[in-house]
């Protein structure tokens, strides 16, 4: 299952979140973000609830996250070739 996590970060904390972040098996990928989310998380799990315990007990009790909103994938990507 994959997921994709949005951020609203405290203001200049971004580099701080990811290097927080770095090395939790389930991310794949942080991207930084312009408007309004600051960043975004790519994850990977086996299940809903990994990806929940995932969101709840590492990334939304960081000191400096203010929100998150977790994205759900089903399916098959679509690939351009």
């Amino acid at each position: 299952m994959k997921a994709f996590v949005l951020l609203n970060t405290e203001l200049g904390m971004e580099s701080k979140i990811i290097e927080a972040l770095n090395g939790v098996e389930e991310i794949t990928n942080i991207h930084s973000l312009y408007g309004i989310y600051d960043l975004i998380i790519e994850m990977e799990a086996d299940s809903m609830d990994k990806i929940k315990e995932v969101v709840f007990n590492k990334v939304r009790r960081l000191d400096n996250v203010k929100s998150t909103i977790t994205l759900l994938t089903y399916g098959e990507p679509l690939h351009n070739e």
